[in-house]
């Protein structure tokens, strides 16, 4: 259970839309039951709205966004089907990310936030696509892992690019959606990071796992005592690798 600490640094996360979607659906929802973190997220929205008027607003050219993603797409043509080349268009569309937060949060803090989310939604339609891949970052450097998810399948593969496990220690793979609810749910462990790992998805909605936040986390040997994360982990979205 988070303390009031952890609590109001969630609260000003939400505010400030530093966090990914799933994350933030999950506190919104949260918020409706829990009238502690309502009332700090009221509290941060109070205290960031008067920045708003330190800023004029600037809106970016109606054409940027299409330009930065036909910029992506062909490095990605250009990179071709390897593993390295996937991380590095990967790294393009996290500071595209980036960039995308830190505009919002200069312009309207606490009403552009909605906006935003429901127009992404209309500007970028649920991908319909079957292959995926997902990139775990311990920071903006080297992954540690890259992840490949075949829809058709339902089967998923991790490789190893730059981990190396603790004596004594193993890691876990972990999803949270819609489906699962807020808690993380385990999808096993990856026994022998030497090779890559193939895992099965079957019971899980294709639409929802397009969605998904996954992770892979450092536990003990056998895995977690808790049936939730307990060590240090990365987590990693599904990007589609077909366009």
């Amino acid at each position: 259970m988070m303390d009031r600490d952890e609590m109001d640094m969630l609260a000003a996360e939400y505010v400030l839309g530093t966090l990914d979607p799933a994350q933030r659906q999950s506190v919104a929802a949260r918020r409706l039951a829990e009238p502690d973190l309502d009332a700090l997220i009221a509290d941060w929205e109070k205290r960031l709205s008067p920045l708003n008027s330190e800023y004029v607003a600037v809106p970016p050219s109606p054409n940027l966004f299409a330009h930065i993603r036909r910029k992506i797409e062909e490095t990605g043509k250009r990179a071709g089907d390897g593993i390295d080349n996937i991380v590095q268009i990967t790294m393009l569309k996290r500071k595209l990310a980036m960039w995308r937060a830190a505009a919002i949060g200069a312009g309207a803090i606490a009403a552009s936030l909605v906006i935003t989310v429901f127009a992404s939604n209309s500007v970028y339609p649920p991908q319909q696509d079957r292959q995926f891949v997902a990139v775990f970052h311990r920071d903006d450097t080297q992954p540690a892992f890259v992840m490949s998810v075949d829809m058709d399948s339902q089967e998923v593969t991790i490789r190893p690019i730059d981990a190396s496990t603790p004596v004594g220690k193993t890691y876990q793979l972990w999803i949270v959606t819609d489906q699962t609810g807020p808690q993380p749910k385990s999808l096993g462990l990856l026994e022998n990071i030497a090779s890559p790992t193939v895992k099965q998805l079957g019971q899980f909605d294709p639409a929802m796992l397009r969605n998904a936040t996954f992770g892979i986390s450092l536990e003990p040997e056998g895995g977690s005592p808790t049936g939730l994360p307990t060590g240090p982990a990365i987590h990693g979205r599904l990007i589609s690798i077909e366009h």
